[in-house]
């Protein structure tokens, strides 16, 4: 874990991961905060701020060469993917935040069917996930979050846990704070929704000695699991009914 990580292989991540969505190359240089005495020795600083860098101008350059170095049209792009994706006002943001963000990926909340038009004269029908519309849903992301820092407080040694905190603390910012795409959360949960079930694992190995404290989190996981399949199972149900019925 603190060993050093080779140039070749930040570049290539960060080119692959910042590919993907450009926000989460960020995510890729993390672990480099983490490698032996970076922070205590100005060598191995430098170093690792070279391969930090090196990989940024590598995947910049690569950038701009796919948009023939028309770098005004970053700027437009940004305005207009952010107009897109995080311009709602019709929510509360804390409903927003705990209903789509938080809680969206895991747990479905119901549909909203609504009308669409591809501004060509064709008109469809689409699916919105709406915010949760009873307290059950809240306590169960309420518990969950619990669950994920009590583990991380639990495993704060393990550099690790460090690394996914701080990369879900990422998406909290650009998502919760910055607003983008927080309500459409359901596109871009691949890039943290893996936190949950990792610090869940890591609570319950912290407590593997501890036989009455790991049966309670057992019949609290069995509780929130139960609930999850049948809940999501009438969600499906839902969306399944929506296919067969308009399309």
């Amino acid at each position: 874990m603190r060993k050093k990580i080779p140039a070749l292989a930040l570049v290539a991540s960060g080119i692959g991961i910042g590919g993907f969505t450009i926000t989460n190359i960020v995510k890729v240089f993390i672990p480099v905060a983490f490698e032996k005495d970076v922070f205590k020795n100005w060598k191995k600083f430098g170093n690792a701020a070279l391969r930090v860098i090196l990989t940024c101008i590598c995947f910049i350059l690569l950038y701009l060469n796919r948009i023939d170095f028309k770098y005004e049209n970053i700027f437009n792009k940004t305005n207009e993917q952010y107009e897109k994706f995080s311009n709602v006002n019709t929510t509360p943001l804390w409903d927003m935040i705990l209903s789509y963000f938080f809680g969206g990926n895991v747990l479905f909340s119901h549909f909203i069917i609504t009308n669409r038009n591809n501004m060509q004269g064709y008109e469809y029908k689409g699916l919105l996930m709406d915010v949760y519309s009873s307290w059950i849903p809240y306590i169960f992301i309420a518990v969950l979050l619990g669950l994920t820092f009590w583990s991380y407080f639990r495993n704060f040694k393990s550099k690790l846990v460090q690394i996914l905190m701080i990369s879900f603390l990422l998406d909290i910012i650009i998502h919760c704070v910055m607003r983008f795409g927080l309500h459409t959360s359901f596109i871009y949960g691949g890039h943290f929704i893996f936190v949950y079930p990792l610090l869940l694992g890591w609570l319950f190995r912290s407590y593997k000695n501890s036989p009455k404290i790991l049966s309670s989190l057992m019949v609290i996981f069995c509780i929130l699991f139960v609930y999850l399949v049948i809940n999501n199972y009438l969600r499906i149900t839902e969306f399944f009914w929506f296919l067969n019925t308009y399309y």
